[in-house]
């Protein structure tokens, strides 16, 4: 039970909202364990058989979630599973078997000793064990014949507390249900709050004391400030929402295009997963793409789709933007937390700083290569020029080389600053390729030596944090004095004062989940190019991420 009447966490996404807590159970009904338990054991085989059919009840089910939704949703439900029919793992699971475990104890013993392997690697890799313990939980629930365990459908409009969210339970919540989310552990570039800005849902993650809330009890979650407020007087409350959900009316009836309040032009993009996403955005107020990920063909699949078929899938992106509006496409970006069976390296040490995104090409060149031929061909039918990046850039001769080959099709190249020896080294890439574009995720990961899934280093994987803002001015400085464009597609493009901050640095692009364009749009346009350079000097001197959004407040609102 919580005594203080407030808590704080990392804000996501805002919005405010008074609601009552409705709590996520990762428990398994302890009825049909205890049944289960009580059966005479069986031979190995039979167990193992047991446990092919839950695998695969886990697996459908995740694949059919994947295919009804699109963008980051089906992106994480895809890698999830493909996560729960590892092959170690049945391996694992077996192993335990023959040694004479039942079978629930040799599904545990596996899950913990993955779970142990991922955590040691940190990074990225870290992130999938709650992934991990999820399609575990999953798994043994259809073996005893129980339901799967995750969100509970609340029946009024709920405030869903849970330590953190897998990606089966994120991907499939219902925003007219789910009034605001607020995790105690997680960061800001975890699954849930991606999903969270996909939906437009109020989010708050890092906020320690939230399992101790009581279920049913009316909070007021505050998505800008970060805040749970307990005992809030009920017209107190309604006045706060109505003036939140005035401020959601204005974002929702604004159409665009992005200009500062004296008239400076901002480009806003979406971030995008396939072509039903691309199809989606499309029909917003957006002047195109600055991320398409290109990983979802490569994670459905077991074997390297032909170029023909990637070219089909790259189309199908393309087309919605037609020739006036660019996309920028993302070279395969897989490794660390993305492993892909035909593509990346098995049992790295470390593979979040290991062979990943543009290092695959190092040994396997082709496959950027057929990649590079199927955006060719997409791009000679839809009748447009594509734009290409390459992610995990770390020197100016990575930034030559995979230039020269998207020239060579005919193909606009960019590379993606996510490593600080990129940011540092930006007006040496800018001598080989056209655009950079910031994945502010991954810097930040890096720049801070942090992983982004680890909630007692919340505040170190904030992307508000100054070193990390220095690097984006560093980036955005070196685009500036040779005239070239510089984006940001990491997450921190949705927060839309720090989208001033970066404005007022120099950057060019903003591109973000398409659900999150409006509220940008809307808070660049109350603010001068002034304000947004006057917050962008703010938030570089300020010492730490909540006295730099204090300060930046004070410019954009003062």
């Amino acid at each position: 039970m919580v005594t203080a009447t407030l808590l704080q966490g990392t804000p996501v996404v805002a919005g405010v909202v008074h609601a009552p807590v409705c709590h996520v159970r990762a428990e398994i009904d302890p009825a049909r364990l205890r049944a289960y338990r009580e059966q005479p054991p069986v031979e190995v085989e039979e167990a193992l058989d047991a446990y092919d059919v839950a695998v695969a009840a886990v697996v459908e089910g995740f694949t059919a979630r994947a295919e009804a939704a699109e963008g980051s949703a089906a992106e994480v439900l895809t890698a999830s599973a493909s996560l729960a029919r590892d092959r170690g793992m049945r391996g694992t699971v077996k192993k335990n078997l023959t040694a004479g475990q039942p079978l629930l104890e040799a599904i545990d013993a596996a899950v913990e000793h993955f779970a142990g392997v991922f955590s040691s690697m940190g990074g990225l890799m870290a992130e999938r064990v709650t992934d991990l313990r999820d399609i575990g939980r999953r798994v043994t629930a259809h073996v005893v014949g129980a339901p799967e365990p995750g969100v509970p459908v609340p029946t009024t409009p709920s405030v869903v507390v849970a330590e953190d969210l897998a990606p089966a339970d994120s991907a499939g919540l219902d925003p007219a249900m789910v009034a605001a989310l607020v995790m105690e552990r997680g960061g800001s570039t975890s699954h849930t709050a991606i999903i969270a800005r996909q939906l437009g849902i109020p989010c708050l993650v890092g906020t320690p004391g939230a399992l101790d809330l009581e279920e049913g009890v009316l909070v007021l979650v505050d998505g800008t400030a970060g805040t749970v407020e307990l005992d809030v007087d009920a017209d107190a409350a309604r006045r706060r929402v109505e003036a939140a959900a005035t401020a959601r009316a204005e974002v929702d009836a604004w159409t665009g295009p992005a200009t500062t309040s004296d008239g400076a032009p901002v480009t806003l993009l979406a971030n995008v997963a396939d072509p039903a996403s691309a199809a989606a955005a499309a029909e917003g107020p957006v002047d195109g793409v600055g991320l398409f990920r290109t990983e979802l063909a490569f994670l459905a699949s077991t074997t390297e789709p032909s170029v023909e078929e990637q070219a089909d899938l790259y189309a199908g992106v393309l087309g919605p933007f037609g020739t006036d509006r660019h996309v920028v496409t993302r070279t395969l970006d897989a490794g660390s937390d993305k492993p892909i069976a035909f593509a990346t390296m098995p049992d790295e040490e470390n593979p979040a700083l290991g062979v990943r995104g543009y290092r695959l090409s190092f040994d396997k060149p082709d496959l950027l290569e057929r990649q590079l031929d199927a955006l060719k061909i997409a791009g000679e039918r839809v009748g447009t020029h594509p734009w290409v990046m390459a992610p995990m850039i770390a020197t100016a001769d990575e930034a030559a080389d995979f230039a020269a080959k998207a020239r060579a099709r005919g193909l606009k190249p960019g590379v993606m600053v996510e490593i600080p020896s990129a940011a540092l080294l930006a007006h040496q890439l800018l001598e080989h390729v056209d655009f950079l574009s910031i994945g502010t995720n991954d810097l930040t990961q890096y720049t801070m030596a942090a992983d982004r899934m680890a909630t007692d280093l919340t505040h170190l994987t904030d992307p508000w944090q100054p070193a990390v803002l220095h690097l984006v001015a560093i980036t955005a400085a070196a685009g500036r004095a040779v005239g070239k464009s510089v984006g940001v597609c990491g997450e921190a493009a949705a927060d839309p004062q720090l989208a001033c901050v970066l404005v007022g640095m120099g950057v060019t692009s903003l591109s973000m989940a398409a659900a999150s364009v409006r509220a940008v749009g809307v808070q660049l346009g109350k603010v001068t190019t002034v304000q947004c350079e006057a917050a962008a000097e703010a938030a570089l001197g300020a010492g730490d991420p909540q006295a730099a959004r204090a300060a930046v407040r004070e410019v954009l609102e003062g």
